[in-house]
């Protein structure tokens, strides 16, 4: 079968997968200070030895591209060579690490101490540890790690500290650099601070990029980055931002280095720290300044009890074969190589293709504990008791028997499972609902979502319907960020359910044009890879054929008695997200005359959609997330449906009526009748 190839063809960046060991258990039984304070000699590139901070400076300024672009910048605005100079410098200043043993030793003492407190394990696939050692010598390496956690850049350092390894230097934002003393600290553990966004601002850019490039040409450390370039507040992996993986791949490109090894690795937390913190963010309230302060406020954490992180370093990725017959390094011969300049189309599209196939390979290698299986589960039954007017929850055994159930339908799928075989299933249930107990209540042996709290502390006639629908939300939101650890799993086979419900007919081609729909419209809110409609078509159909849920022929695909109850399962998953693209497509319709700015969207739907959760006339309390919102004005614009305009404010939107209302109806068939925004709201 033409499915099966596609699938058995994988991904080269996916291989099989290694065993874990927890680097807590030698800590718990040997001395923390002995372990801050031993013999650290990590091997670096080629046997180098690591450059002073200043060494790397004055290399950085005495760069052909920088000198090339301050004479630039000194023509351009008319003002003198050694005070833009002096600019650049200032940025270096700013920006540059100052990494120091003295340090790094500090933090891997008290590091733990805070992880021993926190998690009852840090497994790390040695393997993978051999792999990147090897690669560490070979070549230049770029770490890139997903990002779901402040933690995960200092769980990194600590974990290359414990193997030996060489320390990576860290590309952090520059909010980092208000915490007193905690800033300075991170400074002197690697990271070097960017600004979010630097605009047209050619010099920062400039200073910016040799810096980065220096390190990585050099062989003086791994460079690590997030590819997403910022924290997942939902736990999906976010659309990757390319500019920092364009500046590694430069040196290549350029055939300044033989290679780039680029790894990506997978961080999984059982549970996240700022589990609630992300919740109240998406719902509006503003995410709180880093300070030092605030990170002692945050002690408090150290009391509760966070599970297992797993963390898998995958296979390293060779930017060389990569670019075999994709890239055609010529082009680079032709202008001297100091001379900034735009990448070409070919380059474009070869560094976005690579991103998303390193944030798959990440996403791949993500490991699931059960609890991700029992948000999934324990926000259907929400959802259908919100519909039936009722919470009455599911019965511990049925919660249970359904667990079991998804754990082997995920593990059909190829999700990478932690599910504890010495334990019965009750077992794992149990222990998974005592850990996420801020989330769950059990009652009469029933469980359920903990909506009902108010969470004020306050009479319950004291609080505003509204303040309790949004304290109900932060838990719903909290679960769904759960749910959205296995969405890479389920996502292209909840697109086909999705599809198939829609299509007007079994027929294949029709199925085709509604995955095919529905897969362009969520393209913001997934990762899918651009251009790999049929392979993602024919790999959802090739898991459900192997999970006997469907047959496929050459002109029809028909649903087997066996396979309602998976692609009941299915449609659910992708229901909320359906109803959220719908109610913001009815929003602009009704509530936008004219025009609106980006600053305003925002607000102004979550009004709209609060006034209509409590009215009823919307199922899913998701539909509040900023995030959700955000993906759905972004994949309208991509689409034509919004435009922005030139108007008398930045980011004014304009609104395509009539483009919009037609999404509007299209999304409306994709849900069943009783999930749909009840007709025109």
């Amino acid at each position: 079968m033409a499915s099966e190839a596609v699938y058995s063809h994988r991904d080269p960046m996916l291989k099989k997968r290694d065993d874990f060991e927890d680097i807590l258990e030698e800590r718990r039984n040997s001395s923390d200070l002995r372990y801050a304070l031993r013999c650290y000699t990590p091997v670096l590139y080629k046997g180098m030895t690591p450059c002073k901070a200043n060494t790397l400076k004055s290399m950085v300024l005495q760069s052909n591209q920088l000198r090339y672009v301050i004479s630039q910048v000194s023509k351009e605005t008319g003002r003198a060579t050694d005070d833009v100079r002096e600019d650049a410098l200032a940025i270096l200043e700013e920006m540059a690490h100052s990494l120091q043993l003295s340090t790094v030793r500090f933090f891997a003492f008290t590091l733990s101490k805070v992880f021993k407190t926190l998690f009852r394990s840090i497994c790390v696939n040695e393997e993978g540890i051999q792999r990147l050692q090897q690669a560490i010598q070979e070549h230049p390496v770029v770490l890139l790690p997903s990002h779901r956690s402040y933690m995960d850049f200092l769980l990194m350092s600590y974990i290359l500290y414990t193997y030996d390894l060489a320390l990576p230097v860290i590309a952090a934002g520059m909010d980092f650099m208000g915490m007193k003393f905690v800033g300075e600290m991170l400074r002197m553990s690697g990271a070097f601070f960017i600004r979010r966004s630097f605009g047209g601002d050619k010099l920062y850019w400039s200073v910016f990029s040799e810096y980065v490039k220096t390190m990585l040409k050099n062989g003086f450390a791994p460079v690590e980055f997030f590819l997403e370039g910022t924290r997942s507040r939902t736990a999906k992996s976010l659309t990757p931002k390319l500019g920092l993986l364009n500046i590694v791949m430069d040196p290549f490109f350029k055939g300044e280095v033989y290679d780039v090894s680029v790894v990506p690795v997978s961080i999984s937390y059982e549970r996240i720290l700022e589990e609630a913190l992300y919740a109240r963010e998406m719902l509006g309230v503003p995410k709180p300044k880093e300070s030092t302060s605030g990170l002692f406020k945050a002690r408090k954490v150290l009391s509760e009890d966070y599970g297992s992180i797993h963390v898998y370093f995958g296979q390293p990725v060779s930017v060389r074969s990569l670019a075999q017959g994709r890239v055609n390094r010529c082009q680079f011969n032709l202008v001297p190589r100091h001379i900034p300049g735009k990448p070409s189309e070919e380059i474009q599209n070869f560094v976005n293709d690579t991103a998303y196939r390193l944030v798959r390979a990440q996403e791949e290698n993500m490991v699931l504990k059960p609890w991700v299986l029992l948000a999934s589960l324990l926000l259907q039954n929400h959802h259908q008791n919100q519909t039936a007017g009722q919470e009455r929850g599911i019965a511990l055994d049925e919660l249970t028997a359904q667990a079991v159930w998804l754990r082997d339908v995920s593990r059909e799928y190829g999700a990478f499972l932690n599910w504890p075989g010495v334990m019965t299933p009750s077992e794992v249930v149990s222990s998974s609902l005592s850990l996420h107990r801020g989330l769950v209540r059990i009652c009469e042996g029933r469980v359920q979502l903990a909506v009902e709290q108010t969470g004020t502390g306050e009479p319950h006639g004291a609080v505003t319907p509204e303040e309790e629908l949004l304290s109900q939300a932060v838990v719903v939101l909290s679960c769904a960020s759960y749910r959205n650890q296995a969405l890479h799993v389920f996502i292209r086979p909840a697109l086909l359910a999705s599809a198939i419900h829609a299509a007007s007919s079994n027929q294949k081609q029709e199925v085709f044009n509604s995955f095919s729909f529905l897969r362009n419209m969520f393209s913001n809110e997934f990762i899918l890879c651009p251009g790999a409609t049929v392979q993602d078509f024919e790999e959802a159909c090739y898991l459900l054929v192997k999970t006997r849920a469907l047959q496929v022929t050459q002109q029809e695909v028909l649903v087997t008695e066996r396979g309602q109850r998976t692609l009941a399962f299915l449609t659910s998953m992708l229901d909320p997200f359906l109803q959220g693209y719908q109610v913001i497509c009815r929003f602009l319709c009704e509530e936008v005359a004219d025009t609106l700015t980006e600053k305003q969207f925002i607000p102004a739907v979550r009004k709209f959609i609060v006034k209509h959760l409590l009215a009823g006339r919307l199922r899913y309390t998701e539909v509040l997330s900023s995030d959700l919102q955000k993906n759905a004005l972004a994949a309208l614009l991509r689409l034509g449906a919004v435009r922005k305009i030139k108007g008398a404010e930045p980011g004014t939107l304009k609104v395509n009526a009539v483009m919009v209302n037609s999404l509007e109806d299209t999304l409306g068939g994709k849900l069943p009748m009783q999930k749909a925004v009840s007709a025109r709201l």
